[in-house]
């Protein structure tokens, strides 16, 4: 059989193949000239130069410019390089451009749009999947079946392993498992009935090392039988140097057979489709998430179908839920990352109906409300965060701010605005001393002024930034020597004019204040007795963020 036909050895695919295993929708035929049967023999990333091989594989068009012309031209040099499709991206408000659909059919190449959720990580996912799920289909297999699921793969090297087949994940959950005979030790029974190894085992195999062999052994590893528990087999399942999960055989009334070891290495190897797909279905799925509920927050879209996405009605109550950490040692560190899924999982457990938007620096909860199950609302979950947060030594200030509840999802950014800007009104007054202690959650209601403020803030900030004058050069010269008469000049405005009271604030003598005062009159001509003046240097000081 001559290379690139169907059938003509394990590492290929056809694209017939890969979008009928594409159950998930990462990718969409535009078209396909020479049909769907041409086989793929690789995949290719971006330009990876004129040495890598591009015959018979599909080109993921990363880094591509978005010009017509640029997509267009790189269609055409993939076909000229014997390429045999080109995926690219594709999204609500940006299609495939007709000049690249027009070249494709020119050139005799087939086209492909990646969808919006996905990235060019789960659409190389995808082909090494599919590819790995097509090899799995010729012949050598524990089951007849080659394509039969994960469950039937565990229930046919059950048979002739003579055992119970449990596969697991690397984070422990149970993805399938063989029939539970009535010999099978109580391990087995609460693993299985709770989805998931029990921590105190995880703990136990962490102690033993026997997690650290699993995750660094190429082969079958044997743990002999311990009182009540049984002997048990296992084996890491791997593509490549990526580990993918375990397979567990555990003897069940009998003792495994004696070829066990090679059962499950075997079986091992099937499992590493299912396995991918798992991956790759769980990673699409929050991503479909998270693309739903940025649409949702920021307005963008069909709303209907986000909520949709998210198995959310959308005519019923919500509200926005939105916390912001601060962590000293940056967003991205380990620790940020740990506070903010604590964080995440607690807004879950308090509703499961919740959906939660994971950022560099916060999440975003949307939030039903209104049900009679649970009358628990917004603020409520707002302080629950707060209290966590509170307990975490060395996390970090968490602001946490509830919006108004909506009655439509349709209407979510409303309330994921108000949101943001509680945030931000707690931050302020924190700034400037008006809570004592700092408050750290409110909803609308607690700051309702300070929002306000907030609001003209932004809509002068424009004229202010655009406009010249004595004031603007004080706070611009200020600024850039350090800013102790801006802050000075904040205190004085925010305690009315009460220079002892600022000056206390400020930790100042009062003297010291006077003389600021009356320099800042001095070289730059600032009347602070005139009411305008006053009142344009008080949104100045507010716009310089200086307190």
């Amino acid at each position: 059989m001559t290379p690139g036909t169907p059938g003509s050895g394990p590492d290929h695919v056809t694209l017939r193949q890969i979008l009928a295993y594409d159950e998930d929708g990462v990718l969409r035929l535009l078209l396909a000239p020479a049909g769907r049967d041409a086989a793929v023999l690789g995949v290719i990333v971006g330009d990876e130069g004129a040495a890598r091989p591009h015959e018979g594989r599909i080109v993921l068009a990363a880094g591509l410019p978005p010009d017509p012309p640029s997509v267009a031209a790189a269609v055409r040099e993939a076909a000229r390089r014997g390429a045999a499709a080109v995926v690219l991206r594709e999204s609500e408000g940006t299609p495939v451009p007709a000049e690249a659909l027009a070249a494709a059919a020119e050139c005799g190449i087939a086209l492909l749009a990646r969808a919006e959720w996905a990235d060019w990580g789960d659409t190389a996912a995808l082909l090494r999947s599919a590819t790995a799920f097509a090899a799995a289909g010729r012949g050598g297999l524990v089951t007849d079946s080659a394509a039969g699921g994960l469950a039937e793969l565990a229930s046919a090297t059950a048979r002739r392993c003579h055992g119970s087949i449990t596969v697991e994940d690397t984070r422990f959950r149970v993805l399938a498992h063989s029939a539970t005979g009535p010999e099978a030790d109580g391990l087995r029974r609460s693993t299985i009935l709770g989805g998931r190894v029990p921590e105190r085992r995880v703990a136990e195999l962490r102690r033993s090392g026997l997690l650290r062999a699993l995750w660094t052994s190429q082969d079958v590893i044997h743990r002999a039988a311990d009182g009540d528990t049984p002997e048990r087999l296992v084996v890491a399942v791997r593509s490549g140097g990526e580990m993918l999960g375990s397979l567990w055989a555990a003897a069940d009334g009998r003792r495994l057979s004696p070829d066990a070891p090679q059962v499950l290495r075997r079986a091992a190897a099937l499992a590493v489709p299912h396995l991918l797909r798992h991956r790759m279905r769980e990673s699409g799925t929050v991503r479909r998430e998270a693309l739903a509920l940025r649409g949702l927050f920021h307005g963008d879209g069909d709303r209907r179908a986000h909520l949709w996405s998210l198995g959310l009605p959308p005519d019923a109550a919500y509200a926005v839920v939105v916390a912001v950490h601060t962590p000293a040692d940056g967003p991205g560190s380990d620790r940020a990352l740990d506070v903010l899924e604590v964080l995440a999982t607690r807004a879950v457990v308090f509703r499961s109906t919740a959906r939660v938007l994971r950022e560099e620096d916060r999440i975003a909860v949307l939030l039903p409300v209104g049900g009679t199950d649970d009358p628990r609302g917004a603020l409520d979950l707002a302080r629950d965060l707060d209290g966590l947060a509170a307990g975490m030594p060395g996390a970090g200030p968490v602001r946490t701010g509830a919006g108004q509840t909506v009655r439509s999802g349709l209407d979510a950014s409303l309330s994921y605005d108000t949101a943001l800007l509680v945030v931000r009104a707690l931050r302020d007054r924190e700034a400037r001393g008006r809570d004592t202690p700092a408050v750290r959650h409110a909803g609308p209601d607690g700051v309702g002024s300070t929002i306000d403020a907030l609001r003209m803030l932004d809509a002068v900030r424009p004229v202010w930034e655009s406009g010249a004058g004595p004031l603007h050069e004080l706070i611009r010269a200020d600024l850039a020597a350090g800013g102790d008469l801006v802050r000075s000049l904040a205190a004085y405005l925010e305690t009315s004019g009460d220079v002892p009271l600022a000056a206390r604030r400020l930790t100042l003598h009062p003297n010291t204040l006077r003389y600021r005062l009356r320099r800042a009159r001095e070289r730059f001509g600032i009347d602070l007795d005139d009411p305008d003046t006053r009142l344009v240097l008080a949104l100045a000081v507010r716009l310089a963020g200086v307190f």
